[in-house]
């Protein structure tokens, strides 16, 4: 059994999304984050960065989303989410997980969260933001273009819910990451699967459904 601390809607929708893909037995316990609750005591004792998710696996807490991710695809490889270590395309596998979570992720904190950098600039580094976030769409669309539909071409893969959930985040950009047609297809067939209806339904989420 696994307890998962998210909050709707942010990172913590990936290790959720894995954890239904899997079909692994989970526990949920929301984070209040208007409230403040990822800087309580109790919260930061689970996860010095007060961030979503924390994931108890074998009754002790871990973070980050990404390691999150792989961790779960290691432990039940029956779920078929990522290729076996030494498999041909393990190494473009991780190369877009990192990918992933080291370029296209900041590019979401550049935007959202830009007063927290440099407030006297934070105009500035939100534009750096949207220009790195759209770069990442470019690539990302060319790669689908030429080996899609799926991110591993012809295999659904964890790194196609990643990219998804990154996707909804971009919803009400300047130009959401929909506006690139294969990643639009992509989104399309993520959304259409069970697991993605429902973690809506637990997480009670309605936008981007």
């Amino acid at each position: 059994m696994y307890t998962l601390y998210f909050a709707p809607g942010t990172a913590a929708m990936l290790t959720h999304l894995v954890l239904l893909e899997c079909g692994v037995p989970y526990e949920l316990k929301a984070v209040d984050l208007a409230a403040g609750e990822q800087r309580s005591d109790a919260y930061l004792a689970l996860n010095p960065g007060g961030t979503v998710p924390t994931l108890i696996v074998d009754g002790a807490p871990h973070g980050e989303t990404a390691a999150l991710a792989l961790l779960l695809t290691e432990r039940h490889p029956e779920a078929g989410l990522a290729p076996a270590v030494g498999a041909p395309d393990r190494a473009v596998f991780l190369q877009w997980m990192f990918y992933l979570a080291n370029t296209l992720q900041p590019g979401f904190r550049q935007w959202f969260y830009a007063d927290e950098f440099v407030p006297d600039s934070a105009e500035a580094i939100a534009e750096a933001g949207r220009q790195r976030i759209e770069a990442c769409w470019e690539r990302i669309a060319a790669h689908l273009d030429n080996h899609g539909p799926h991110m591993l071409g012809e295999t659904f893969s964890v790194v196609d819910l990643y990219v998804v959930m990154l996707m909804r985040w971009s919803r009400n950009m300047p130009r959401p990451a929909t506006d690139w047609p294969s990643l639009a297809a992509l989104a399309t067939k993520v959304k259409a699967r069970p697991s993605w209806k429902t973690l809506y339904e637990r997480e009670q989420l309605s936008e981007w459904a």
